[in-house]
């Protein structure tokens, strides 16, 4: 097996990419882990924090006593309205017993009877006035349960303001608390993503390029996708503004790369073609060569031709002819063996019948 055949050369790229994808896998996760971990560095603002404990307790000792208060009222309402059922028998009773004896009487007509008239008269008034004055103490209390439970609703009420200004106050601590896990993960992450920027400039023909290479992909996952969980309502603007700035930055970077190389190209194709001859790398050459172009210029070295046809019938055929020097730029690129005379592309080392070395390479 040659060291440069195209099998190798696939299988190291699924190797570098796979061993770049499994780095960028674990990072991912290890940063995952500890941005989650930060939100536990300080606890979370809690809104026992922001309430007037000592106000509010002193409310609901005001609140229990209110209720042992109508709790007592109300016991004391059963027995009083127990008492009034008791007291409205005994007047119904003594009504009709009064007005059956009454009615018996009017019959008879009997004079003798108008002292215990009055008598049973008075014993329904004294019926009667004692069921007015339990209801009336009923009323009473009754008046004072509506009392007791205003006053409570009012503490309630003192209660429910002063837990809403609480809830305002930790609202509030908590977007200045939301901003400041976000700023420590930005912190974290920013760098990241700076150094992933960096190793692509910087390394990226490295021979351990493939490592490089899943820390840049890990450092742009991690600001464009893992730290959208963690941005806030204005976060999407931090992301955006920074995903144009490495645009523009790119971009320019991009133009003025391309610029350079065409620039240099144009400098490379005025050098006479021996010294562009040695500039050649065998890698660049054999993709030349496969792709039927010039490795100086970039150009196809095979030169269409076309046969007349010998009748109107036959159509124009044509086919394709191999040229030894470069129309374009003048570059040689094919030349006969000097041992067994087969003609070979000058860049690659070997004759390819032979096996004996190009030696008109340079």
């Amino acid at each position: 097996m040659e060291f440069n055949n195209k099998k190798l050369e696939k299988t190291s790229k699924f190797i570098n990419y796979f061993i770049a994808i499994v780095l960028c896998g674990f990072l991912i996760s290890l940063s995952a882990k500890l941005m989650d971990d930060v939100d536990q560095w300080k606890e979370r603002p809690q809104l026992e924090a922001f309430e007037n404990l000592d106000l509010i307790a002193k409310e609901k000792q005001l609140i229990k006593n209110i209720d042992a208060d109508i709790d007592v009222k109300r016991e004391q309402q059963k027995s009083i309205q127990n008492t009034l059922n008791i007291a409205n028998n005994n007047y119904e009773n003594a009504k009709e017993s009064f007005d059956n004896w009454l009615a018996a009487r009017k019959t008879i007509g009997s004079p003798k009877e108008d002292k215990a008239i009055l008598k049973r008269a008075n014993k329904l008034d004294a019926y009667y006035k004692t069921q007015q004055d339990w209801e009336k103490e009923l009323g009473v209390l009754n008046n004072e349960v509506y009392l007791l439970k205003k006053e409570q609703r009012i503490i309630k009420e003192r209660m429910s303001l002063e837990r809403e200004n609480a809830y305002k106050l930790q609202s509030k601590a908590i977007q200045k608390y939301n901003l400041k896990v976000f700023l420590i993960r930005l912190l974290f992450i920013l760098p990241i993503l700076l150094i992933g920027i960096f190793f692509i400039v910087k390394f990226r023909k490295h021979k351990y390029w493939p490592l490089f290479l899943g820390f840049v992909l890990f450092s742009f996952y991690a600001f464009f996708v893992g730290l959208v969980p963690y941005l806030p309502s204005y976060g999407g603007y931090i992301r955006y503004s920074v995903g144009i700035i490495l645009s523009v930055v790119f971009g320019i970077y991009a133009i003025n790369k391309i610029k350079a190389f065409i620039e240099r190209k144009k400098k490379e194709l005025k050098a006479p073609t021996t010294e562009r001859a040695k500039k050649v790398q065998t890698e660049t050459a054999e993709k030349a060569l496969d792709n039927h172009m010039c490795p100086s210029c970039g150009k196809d070295f095979i030169v269409k031709k076309w046969d007349k046809p010998s009748s109107k019938k036959q159509q124009h055929m044509s086919y394709g002819v191999v040229t030894n020097f470069c129309r374009f730029c003048g570059l040689e690129l094919f030349t006969p063996c000097g041992k067994c005379g087969e003609e070979n592309f000058v860049h690659l080392p070997f004759c390819a019948s032979c096996g004996d070395p190009v030696t008109n390479k340079k």
